[in-house]
């Protein structure tokens, strides 16, 4: 038998305002298949009420959005968190290779050994290895046999997802945000759905903002002139311009890219240049280079026996608007000159390649589980979801045994972010038959 109380270290505990907040790292196995092979650490946190610090309550895990982003850091109680604290205690943890979790970079990479190697090892960072992380924290920190409830946003919905197939015996309820993914099917129909939702969005965006075609055309025109590289030495183009509209599926990603691209100019001694505040700016939303894991493992975290073989890259090439000369966003799809523009993706090219091209990614839900669900859950499903489908987060939904959904317009993605106390109060309120 497993003995999950001795792979918790305590590291930290301390307040902040309306939070009790203790740090552990919990000892996994790389590969869940061969536990007692190599190991690495998942970070956690464990959020308690000041005023119900010492009481018994039951847990919910938050499962985050990503791939590859480390768990939000709270500062004080609020946010979704502060209704969640009125009847839980609340986990977070740094998702296995990101935050303060064993690491994955390129430096990192390096101890696995060629490339094969690393692509291997990076093999074991997709929903499945997460959930059956969970499951060693659920018993290491509440107890084997109790069970706690999830919250899953985008990303950490579809982890949410793979709970429900593969260890529904842990879970109390599930709740998912904006995080229903396709249960079958090539990474294809995703980005053939996806680029209709980013279109769109490019449409209002310029229709809102007609002046920006100008200025993004006149900011081309200067890296054309005199070639360009980020603070972090990524090198700025017109692709990876086009590449910022993957903020406007958020609810204020419009006026954010707005206000960046009016701060992109300034008077040199020899005419237009870029200001430097801009740069640092942009470089500072391109969050390939500290988080490797996103580029890498984005395609693959739809892929169950197909490869991507660069879906999105492929799709886009179909696509007219692609081709024309006018300026036209795109949005959270990664490419192949990513691992040739960012810095810190150079070194990966050969690892993502690899990872691209393999055909028996293991299975990462189970219809038929899922068909005789019997554990509550319920999901909002954003209706214009620029990064989640809706079309097949509803067929999702209908094959989930019990799953009540609420589709709404309201909000954009982050909505969690943006009403996170309404939003969970609805979800919990769904899930038990309240509503």
């Amino acid at each position: 038998m497993v003995d999950h109380v001795n792979r918790v270290r305590e590291i930290n505990a301390y307040d902040v305002p309306g939070l009790h907040i203790i740090e552990q790292e919990i000892q996994v196995p790389l590969d869940h298949r061969k536990p007692d092979h190599e190991t690495i650490s998942v970070f956690a946190r464990t959020l308690k009420s000041i005023q119900a610090k010492d009481e018994q309550r039951p847990f919910i895990l938050y499962l985050q959005g990503g791939p590859g982003f480390e768990c939000q850091r709270p500062t004080r109680r609020g946010g979704w968190m502060d209704r969640a604290l009125d009847e839980f205690h609340v986990i977070l943890i740094d998702q296995r290779g990101t935050g303060r979790s064993s690491p994955v970079c390129h430096r990192t990479l390096l101890a696995q050994g060629d490339a094969s190697q690393q692509a291997q090892y990076l093999t074991h960072f997709r929903a499945d290895s997460i959930v059956a992380d969970c499951e060693v924290i659920r018993k290491a920190i509440i107890g084997e046999d109790t069970k706690w409830s999830i919250l899953g946003q985008s990303f950490g919905g579809f982890c949410a997802l793979t709970y429900l197939s593969y260890a529904p015996d842990g879970l109390e309820s599930a709740l998912f945000t904006g995080g229903l993914p396709p249960l079958d099917g090539h990474p294809d129909k995703v980005y053939q759905a996806t680029y209709d939702r980013v279109l769109e969005r490019d449409r209002r965006y310029f229709e809102r903002y007609p002046d920006d075609r100008k200025l993004i055309e006149r900011i081309t025109k200067v890296i054309e002139d005199n070639p360009v590289e980020l603070p972090s030495g990524t090198r700025l183009s017109r692709r990876l311009l086009q590449h910022l509209g993957i903020g406007l599926g958020r609810h204020d990603g419009s006026e954010s890219l707005h206000y960046l691209l009016n701060q992109a100019l300034v008077s040199g001694p020899n005419g237009p240049e870029l200001a430097y505040r801009f740069l640092w700016a942009l470089d500072s939303q391109i969050s390939f280079n500290t988080n490797p894991i996103y580029a890498i493992l984005h395609e693959a975290i739809y892929c169950q026996m197909n490869a991507s073989r660069w879906s999105a890259e492929r799709i886009k090439s179909q696509r007219p608007e692609y081709q024309s000369d006018e300026f036209v966003f795109t949005g959270e799809m990664v490419y192949p000159w990513m691992f040739e523009d960012m810095n810190q993706l150079k070194p990966l090219a050969n690892v993502a390649q690899i990872l691209a091209d393999k055909t028996d990614w293991p299975s990462l839900y189970s219809p038929d589980v899922l068909a005789q669900n019997k554990v509550p859950c319920a999901a909002l499903v954003y209706d214009e979801d620029m990064y989640v489908e809706r079309a097949f987060s509803s067929q999702t939904a209908q094959s989930v045994r019990g799953m009540r959904v609420w589709v709404t317009n309201q909000y954009e993605h982050n909505g969690l972010r943006q009403a996170g106390p309404s939003i969970l109060s609805r979800l919990l309120d769904l899930a038990r038959g309240e509503e």
